[in-house]
């Protein structure tokens, strides 16, 4: 978390808890994150996924891999107390990233739209890298292109947006091997850079992301499945609100 940045609202946890799994984004963002860890990590034992907030996607690998053993971690304690009730038989704690100190403990790891509001990124980056084993994999998406910078960034205390060249980078640095990667939210990005471009009068409101007629949510999800398609023939998508990054541990 930003050191110079306040926490997330209160209630924020709670917002999402309830929101989460009726939004087009959340569901499509597992899509993809799903369809990552089956094409490019494969069989696992044991997965950590660090920020997990109330669990949401870490139910989503629950699912899919009923045999690993699950970890979850977050800064915020409000966040674990649902995701205890979502997976209660999975082990959580709270942690801050910048100070992880296990070493070749997990086979995967995931970080899913948190290390952008974490100023120490490369800290973190080389934390994630130490604790995973020989061959194992960091999973990770993240929000891309500083020119959809808007209120959105700010509300949700991001340091920054990244590019790409930028985040393969800085996780080459850390140690690993970067095997995948493509954009994803990318049929979407006219819609989302106009209305990330458009003026909020008064105090930005959140909720307006989510409150949504239900034949746009559905629409948008529907979009989401169609670009997922395109994702699995085997296309890299160039541009896009999202970023996807797998890599491995030599």
């Amino acid at each position: 978390m930003s050191s110079t940045r306040n926490p997330f609202p209160t209630g924020s946890f709670e917002f999402l808890a309830a929101e989460e799994a009726k939004h087009w984004w959340f569901r499509a963002r597992n899509r993809v994150l799903l369809w990552a860890l089956e094409k490019h990590v494969g069989h696992f034992k044991s997965f950590l996924e660090v920020g997990c907030g109330t669990a949401f996607v870490l139910e989503g690998v629950k699912n899919a891999y009923p045999d690993a053993e699950l970890y979850g971690s977050e800064y915020f304690e409000e966040g674990l107390t649902f995701a205890r009730s979502r997976l209660p038989d999975v082990a959580f704690k709270q942690l801050d990233a910048t100070v992880m100190s296990e070493v070749s403990r997990y086979d995967v790891i995931g970080a899913f739209d948190v290390i952008e509001h974490i100023d120490q990124d490369q800290v973190v980056l080389h934390n994630l890298s130490r604790a995973l084993n020989t061959g194992g994999a960091l999973v990770i998406s993240v929000p891309q292109h500083m020119w959809l910078w808007s209120q959105v960034d700010e509300f949700a205390c991001h340091v920054r947006r990244y590019t790409r060249a930028e985040m393969k980078q800085k996780v080459e640095a850390a140690g690993l091997k970067v095997e995948y990667t493509t954009s994803f939210v990318s049929l979407l990005v006219p819609l989302m850079w106009l209305s990330r471009m458009k003026k909020h009068e008064g105090e930005y409101d959140p909720a307006t992301e989510f409150h949504i007629p239900r034949w746009l949510n559905k629409s948008l999800e529907w979009v989401m499945k169609l670009e997922l398609a395109l994702i699995k023939t085997g296309i890299r998508l160039p541009i896009g609100g999202s970023l996807l990054m797998v890599a491995k541990k030599p």
